[in-house]
């Protein structure tokens, strides 16, 4: 691609984090199970029937459905995750995600090294017809690196992780302001676990 940058030879996926939102009422589930479970029932749904319908028929090269996947997204400052704090306008989102403020969610930063083997790179939305689909950590990171130069902040690429994803990998928790972040300890707490490490970072989770 002419003027592309070319990725930089410390670009791959080992080493990187990827990111995980939810309500902050679900990562009380998610803690009382001690694991991302991609067939949990969110106590907030925030994705319409028609996503989770299209997630549910795509399928990755060895046939398995998205659905079966807890979904990463590459960058924190995602699409997905920009569209939801601005109000969850579209066909993507349910009610629940409209009526939810930014602050209401969490971000799960989870390190790449931590999800094994059995991942799945999509180089966008993965459950939209176009989307290109590698497995395993080495051809992601190829994949990866062709992206740099059509999209080098990754902002709608995902990490598809087979999971359960124990909590014990997640690395440190994102939250909007204090409130949230001593509720966030009070979950762990009351679910009988050790906390991660929990960041404020008010601008995370402020519209664009």
């Amino acid at each position: 691609m002419p003027g592309a940058t070319a990725a930089p030879p410390t670009l791959r996926l080992p080493g990187r984090r990827v990111h995980h939102v939810t309500h902050v009422r679900t990562l009380e589930s998610i803690a009382l199970d001690g694991e991302v479970r991609a067939d949990a029932e969110p106590d907030v749904d925030v994705s319409s029937a028609t996503t989770r319908e299209l997630r549910a028929t795509a399928t990755v090269p060895d046939g398995r459905s998205v659905a079966s996947f807890v979904a990463f997204s590459i960058a924190q400052d995602s699409t997905r995750w920009q569209e939801l704090r601005e109000g969850a306008v579209g066909s993507h989102w349910s009610d629940a995600a409209r009526a939810a403020k930014a602050s209401e969610f969490v971000i799960l930063a989870v390190p790449v090294d931590a999800l094994g083997g059995d991942v799945v790179f999509a180089d966008g939305d993965a459950g939209a017809v176009a989307t290109r689909f590698v497995t395993g950590v080495e051809a992601g990171t190829q994949a990866l690196r062709r992206l740099h130069a059509i999209d080098p902040e990754f902002r709608d690429a995902e990490l598809l992780a087979a999971g359960p994803v124990p909590l014990e990998a997640v690395a440190v928790v994102t939250v909007a302001n204090d409130r949230v972040r001593d509720e966030v300890r009070a979950i762990f707490t009351n679910a009988g676990r050790r906390a991660p490490r929990i960041a404020v970072y008010p601008p995370a989770f402020a519209a664009v």
